[in-house]
């Protein structure tokens, strides 16, 4: 398995919704975007199939990952889940099914959700499965349940203020491909006085040298924009090069600012 196999950059839909989603994933897809991220609680899944179908791309050049949330983990609710989302995506299968928080103190055995998860792979309605926020002690938990190879990735937030090195390695020491949501924190990046220098330099946007960060570290992510301008030349970050002296400055960013962090997060080691 390698990181080749998630196209990057994908294009995020999160809080998109209606026409602004349709508008903006229209967009994004004219401008060469063929890995597309959504999940059953941002509910646009129907509006992403509406785009999808309309868009005359042939369905096996998009690479399509949605994401089952916690309260259809148990087996059987949660396969009946993915036919609900693959009904409203106007599709017979996902690229990428993600289990997209774990269980809120366990409430749904790991494992019993992982193996339903599988089964749904095996199935034909998921090409790969993979994991969203999950810690390093519960990707080991993960991998001795399910088996070395058989999740693809953990979609975890990273940007130059969260660095998360710790989870990085744990993916990487299992062969599991790295995910990274948020990488623009929020538009935070817009105004750090070091990425703005080394923007400067490449004659490029703070949020480009973000994004070129994450691709020089073989990190797949998938901003998201509502404006034309960015969603073109966020897919134009990815031809940007940093040096050496630039990935350690922008590694000295780091200062542990999680953004995603419910209630209902796990215990992050």
């Amino acid at each position: 398995m390698t990181v080749t196999t998630l196209p990057n950059p994908g294009f995020g839909t999160y809080r998109l919704e209606g026409d602004t989603l349709r508008n903006s994933l229209g967009t994004a897809l004219e401008a060469g975007y063929r890995h597309i991220d959504t999940a059953q609680i941002y509910g646009n899944e129907a509006e992403v199939g509406e785009v999808l179908a309309d868009s005359g791309i042939d369905r096996g050049e998009i690479f399509l990952t949605t994401k089952v949330w916690y309260d259809r983990f148990v087996p059987g609710d949660l396969e009946k889940s993915v036919d609900e989302s693959l009904e409203r995506l106007k599709t017979d299968y996902v690229d990428l099914l993600l289990i997209h928080w774990p269980s809120p103190n366990d409430e749904v055995a790991m494992e019993d959700y992982l193996p339903a998860l599988k089964r749904v792979k095996a199935s034909g309605k998921a090409r790969h499965i993979g994991v969203s926020n999950f810690t390093r002690a519960q990707l080991d938990r993960a991998v001795s349940i399910l088996g070395r190879g058989e999740l693809l990735t953990n979609q975890i937030e990273v940007h130059p203020f969260l660095q998360n090195r710790a989870v990085i390695e744990k993916c990487q020491e299992h062969d599991i491909a790295v995910t990274a949501f948020m990488p623009l924190a929020v538009g935070k990046v817009m105004e750090d006085a070091t990425l703005k220098q080394i923007a400067e330099a490449h004659d490029a946007s703070p949020a480009q040298i973000a994004l070129a960060w994450l691709k020089a570290q073989d990190i797949v992510t998938f901003p998201s924009s509502t404006k034309a301008r960015n969603i073109r030349s966020n897919l134009a970050a990815f031809d940007l090069t940093l040096s050496d002296e630039e990935m350690q400055a922008i590694a000295a960013l780091d200062r542990g600012e999680r953004i995603a962090d419910p209630d209902f997060a796990p215990h992050w080691d």
